[in-house]
């Protein structure tokens, strides 16, 4: 009775606790989560653009804007790598959008309606058109494409009309950006003054004695470097030493390999299926319903290559025959049953060089006949086919040396085919061939082949059963139950010989883990859900399971002393190497006694034609701190002081230097100045524009 009595007294707590925990279980992802909107976190949240809260829904919206324009340029759903790009260019676009848009009202900027029907549809095609709606046959844009499909929108359906609604935008802005672009690259001037400093900078020759001494003539050893000190640096050089919001990672791999019994049992079913498919009637069913492969069944056309697994195996492929198994590249399995082999259409090889003549008229087309003439006398003279294809082609394969790859008659226009087809032997064709698209250059590279395969392929995967899976994960789920901190971490994987792996300096957006692909979850753990000394659960990767420590995480700022340790501690030590070296080199008036000083480990060279343009000294390497001083002596016999670079310290001494002739004008050296400038200056601008909107990004969180 009292243990009734009890129960009763507590069936309110009871009910309560039951109705808390389904709360956490309807809700308990967005209360527990570190971006809780529930507990006053800020989920919504994935960056600041211009002092402008950017909001999770928004990003994703622009996300789906780009993807659907993938899908429809490509006609396929993106892999989960393309993703990571769309990702990317929709936060570009948000940026652009923010950071661009007030400079483009503040200058007048506009698109027309007039600019925008000339873009799509008039005399002045934007590039990102005419690579879309290419004509296959000649590689250059088919208008009439373009034609087709503005006219199919007045019956299209919504999404189609959104489509096209979104890419009017897209060149919309893409156009305004290159207006902007263009504005600021034009206004680059360069003075006459600074176009007289370029010429003598390039023209003025310095002849110098250098020698150099490496610092490891110091010893490590020799060398004591303290924690203050390397902090004080750090402190003096905070530049150097920026860092973005990142973390130092102990992990653990267990790789999915294969048992023994695993590669028995593929190696049965391969054999298995190998004698049913070698007494098949439906070959293509039977090898699509068993293969884990691609290429159940293909048909090979002449002049295609054959699997390598099968003519590296096959001396002798004959049709009714099953090859196989064989081991594959890609730890696989594979047989072949040859389903037939016949003689098919033939096809031949050939590579080309179009002259364009299309909506010439006949003087011009006479202009470009000749052109074409020059050009087959040069290559009759040795020149380079593929080289002439590449420099003089006007269609889409004068970027891969003209190469058309193999082709039945049919494929081409009747002039053409009937050239080549009519071709007794490889090579070059003596005789321009013209056909309605221009005069063509033709070399036959491979002559008919009539010879086609259709071949089933059964391919099965050696990889690890989910027997072995399991075990594999038993023993990483293990590791990780048992290792609740740092301490017990190293312990048990020295217990149980695992290797602990390290991965420092990883960033908020990185995607790897050193040599483990894919690893984005791990990284997205050790930022939102991890503290330093936590132990991971076990992620699943491509072919591993992985448990994780955080050993430690850094904010965005200057490093600390544990993370730029190694850099700032080579930076400290070669500074006291340098005053070393100094030191051993007082007293001492000619460059032979300071190489004498160090013996073999120093060198003495001499730079007859240094000139001030260039950061490199001859046999030394990056040197502009030595070039500047050299440049500052002012007569011959001039040494200056020991001078530090980042690869040991260098003294020089002035033989003789040539001035720079004065010169009429220096409008090529003004010229090449503004033009080296207005280069830079979309990405300067932009770089600039970024760090006055003070962009932040917290799309780590997410994904």
């Amino acid at each position: 009775m009292a243990l009734i009595k009890k129960i009763r007294q507590r069936t309110g707590l009871a009910i309560g606790v039951i109705a808390v925990g389904l709360i956490f279980f309807l809700v308990g992802g967005d209360i527990l989560s570190p971006n809780s909107t529930l507990l006053g976190g800020s989920s919504n949240k994935v960056g600041e653009i211009a002092g402008e809260s950017i909001s999770y829904e928004e990003y994703v919206r622009k996300i789906e804007e780009t993807k659907f324009s993938f899908q429809q340029n490509t006609g396929r759903t993106p892999s989960e790598a393309e993703m990571y790009s769309i990702r990317e260019q929709a936060w570009q676009a948000l940026i652009v959008e923010r950071v661009f848009k007030n400079q483009y009202d503040e200058l007048g900027l506009v698109i027309s309606d007039e600019e925008l029907v000339d873009m799509v549809q008039g005399e002045n095609i934007i590039p990102e058109l005419r690579q879309q709606l290419v004509n296959p046959t000649t590689g250059e844009f088919d208008r009439s494409q373009l034609i087709a499909f503005l006219q199919s929108l007045e019956s299209a359906g919504p999404e189609q009309r959104a489509f096209w609604a979104q890419q009017e935008k897209l060149f919309a802005d893409a156009r305004l950006r290159i207006k902007y672009d263009n504005l600021l690259s034009t206004s680059e001037y360069a003075t006459k003054a600074e176009g007289r400093l370029q010429h003598k900078m390039a023209n003025t020759i310095a002849d110098v004695d250098h020698v150099f001494i490496p610092f490891y003539v110091i010893p490590d050893a020799d060398v004591e470097v303290t924690d203050s000190e390397l902090k004080n640096y750090i402190s003096k050089h905070k530049d150097k030493f920026k860092v973005s919001d990142a973390a130092d990672l102990d992990y653990v791999v267990f790789n999915l390999y294969a048992s023994g019994e695993d590669s028995t049992a593929v190696i049965a079913d391969i054999k298995k299926l190998t004698e049913e498919l070698r007494s098949s009637d439906a070959d293509s069913v039977f090898a699509i319903r068993n293969t884990e492969g691609a290429n159940p069944f293909r048909t090979y056309l002449p002049g295609e290559a054959l699997p390598e697994s099968l003519t590296s195996n096959v001396d002798v492929i004959q049709a009714g025959e099953t090859y196989g198994p064989f081991i594959t590249s890609r730890s696989t399995y594979i047989t072949y049953k040859i389903t037939d082999k016949y003689e098919g259409t033939p096809r031949m090889r050939a590579s080309h060089i179009l002259f364009g003549t299309q909506g010439l008229d006949d003087a011009a087309k006479a202009e470009v006949k000749s052109q074409a003439e020059n050009i087959l006398k040069e290559i009759q003279g040795g020149l380079n086919f593929a080289t002439a294809a590449t420099q003089y082609g006007q269609d889409g394969t004068a970027q891969r040396g003209g190469d058309l790859g193999w082709f039945a008659k049919d494929d081409f226009v009747t002039e053409f085919a009937d050239a080549v087809y009519g071709a007794k032997s490889t090579g070059l064709i003596n005789k321009l061939v013209e056909t309605e698209y221009g005069f063509h250059i033709i070399n036959v590279t491979e002559l008919p082949k009539r010879e086609t395969f259709k071949i089933a392929a059964i391919e099965l995967e050696l990889g690890p059963s989910d027997a072995t899976r399991n075990d594999i994960f038993r023993k990483a789920d293990t590791f990780a139950a048992q290792s609740s901190n740092a301490k017990e971490f190293q312990a048990n994987a020295q217990a149980e010989g695992y290797r602990v792996l390290q991965a420092n300096g990883i960033g908020a957006f990185s995607r790897n883990l050193n040599n483990q692909t894919n690893a984005r979850e791990i990284i997205r753990w050790a930022f939102n859900e991890a503290s330093v000394g936590k132990v991971s659960q076990v992620f699943e990767l491509d072919n591993t399971y992985v448990v994780a420590l955080l050993r430690g995480r850094y904010e965005e700022g200057t490093a600390s002393l544990d993370q730029a340790r190694a850099q700032v501690t080579v930076q400290v030590r070669n500074e006291k190497k340098a005053a070393k070296i100094a030191d051993r080199i007082k007293g001492k008036t000619t460059l032979e006694e300071i190489k004498a000083e160090f013996g073999d480990d120093a060198s003495l060279d001499n730079s007859a034609d240094l000139t001030l343009a260039t950061s490199v000294l001859p046999g030394v390497g990056f040197a502009p701190k030595a070039i500047g001083a050299i440049f500052g002596l002012k007569n011959a016999g001039d040494m200056t002081k020991p001078i530090t670079e980042d690869v040991g310290v260098i003294v020089a001494k002035l033989n003789s230097i040539t001035p720079a002739k004065d010169v009429a004008d220096y409008n090529s050296y003004q010229a090449s100045i503004a033009q080296s400038n207005s280069q830079r200056t979309s990405y300067m601008i932009m770089m600039a524009l970024e760090e006055l909107a003070n962009v932040k990004d917290y799309r780590y969180k997410f994904f």
